[in-house]
């Protein structure tokens, strides 16, 4: 993997950079709460067609610095624009998953004109209370086993069968690197104590496309008509599929953020 490292205020941070030499348009994808880069794998090559691609290890996750600072939003979206800085990328089209999709929405209200195109997969931001299958996975990010591990994530997607052994392990030995709880904890508090997102997405100005699953049952797709008031969005619901389309429906995820992002069917 073409894997980078650089420092943002002085904390290391690892990400993938995918054709870095390249004069194309950039595309940043943003993992979920406890993930890493990686999640991401099933999805970059036909990406990379078309964008320079560009997948962190957001702060406090994967196996970039996991420092004591409290996670706020802010704090989020600040490091994110700061990242960026560094590595030279001034606009770019972003592609954010559940907490990367509520970062993605912040960072696009904030910064509206160094988005080209937002893509928000079953993000998070709208839902203000918990859900059986959340629970579980916090359950698994405190007390990282195998068993609890294996269970959050069958019981996030629509068929349990997706879920390997290699992403079970990686989660488990990741949550138990230094910091890497508290990290997850007090991102979940900055989320559900960040700023209310209903009434301030019609600022982002970017096209915007929603992708959900039809059977997420970590955060329902019934909140994908809570982005109905950006002024150019909308919404593709992916049949049989659970919280993370790009990993149980890849080809139909990128068919149809390619499509969204570029306009074609390839």
């Amino acid at each position: 993997m073409p894997q980078k490292m650089t420092y943002v205020n002085g904390y290391a941070i690892r990400y993938l950079d995918y054709d870095s030499s390249s004069s194309r348009k950039t595309l940043v994808l943003l993992h979920g709460i406890g993930a890493s880069a990686e999640r991401w794998s099933r999805v970059v090559s036909p990406m990379s067609k078309y964008f320079r691609v560009i997948v962190p290890d957001i702060i406090g996750f994967g196996y970039s610095d996991k420092p004591t600072v409290e996670y706020t939003m802010d704090f989020f979206v600040d490091f994110l624009q700061e990242f960026l800085e560094d590595i030279k990328i001034p606009k770019a089209a972003f592609v954010g998953s559940s907490f990367g999709g509520h970062l993605a929405t912040e960072y696009a209200i904030r910064f509206n004109r160094r988005v080209e195109k937002l893509v928000l997969t079953s993000p998070a931001g709208m839902m203000r209370t918990s859900t059986p299958a959340l629970d579980g996975y916090i359950m698994a990010a405190l007390y990282p086993t195998y068993e609890n591990a294996l269970k959050a994530f069958r019981d996030m997607a629509y068929d349990p069968e997706v879920v390997n052994e290699e992403t079970v392990l990686d989660f488990v030995n990741r949550m138990r690197l230094p910091n890497a709880k508290y990290a997850f904890m007090s991102t979940l508090l900055g989320m559900r104590y960040a700023p209310v997102l209903k009434g301030r997405v019609g600022d982002i100005i970017s096209p915007t496309l929603l992708v959900w699953g039809d059977s997420d049952r970590l955060i329902p797709v019934q909140y994908a008509k809570e982005y109905g008031e950006i002024p150019d969005s909308e919404v593709v619901v992916i049949r049989n599929c659970g919280h993370t389309p790009y990993i149980e429906k890849p080809m139909s995820f990128s068919k149809v953020t390619l499509k969204f992002l570029v306009g074609t069917d390839d």
